[in-house]
C-alpha cells in the first residue's frame, strides 16, 4: 500500500501567493507544508492564500503547522487565509474555535474566492510545469 503524500503548487502575484495543496496533511507531510509557507515570507510575500481543495485528510500536525504559519504572517505584517478545507480539518477547526482564525469566517460559512489570485487550475501556469516540491514516505525535509 503507497504510503501519503502531498504536493505542493505555489503561483505568485506580486505581493500576494497562492498555495495549492494536494494530497495528505499529517504529521509526515506538514514540515514540508510548514517550509512551503514560510518560504512565501522569505520572498517577500505577505498575502497567502491555501486553496485545500485537493486535500482527502488534514490531522491536528496541519493545524499545528497552519496555525505556527498564521503567527509568523501576521507578525510579518501580512495575512493568511485557508479556503476550501476538507471535512477533517473544518472538524478540527470547530473543535479548536480556531475558523475564524484561519477562515477569516466561522466553520460552515461558504468561503470567499481567493482574492484577486485566480482559482487553482487543473494545469499549472507555463512558467513551471513540475510541482515545487512533493513528500513521499520517510521523506520530512
Amino acid at each position: 500500500m503507497p504510503f501519503p503524500q502531498l504536493t505542493v503548487y505555489r503561483h505568485d502575484r506580486r505581493n500576494r501567493a497562492l498555495i495549492t495543496l494536494t494530497g495528505e496533511i499529517d504529521l509526515e507531510t506538514a514540515p514540508l507544508m510548514r517550509a512551503a509557507l514560510a518560504q512565501c515570507l522569505s520572498d517577500g510575500i505577505r498575502i497567502v492564500d491555501v486553496d485545500l481543495t485537493p486535500v482527502t485528510f488534514c490531522d491536528c500536525s496541519g493545524l499545528n503547522a497552519f496555525l505556527y504559519a498564521t503567527q509568523k504572517t501576521t507578525e510579518a505584517g501580512g495575512i493568511l487565509q485557508l479556503h476550501h478545507p476538507p471535512p477533517t480539518l473544518e472538524r478540527i477547526l470547530d473543535l479548536t474555535g480556531s475558523g475564524l482564525l484561519l477562515l477569516g469566517r466561522p466553520v460552515g460559512q461558504q468561503s470567499p474566492p481567493p482574492g484577486d489570485v485566480p482559482a487553482p487550475a487543473v494545469q499549472l501556469p507555463p512558467h513551471r510545469r513540475s510541482p515545487l516540491v512533493t513528500a513521499g514516505p520517510g521523506d520530512a525535509r
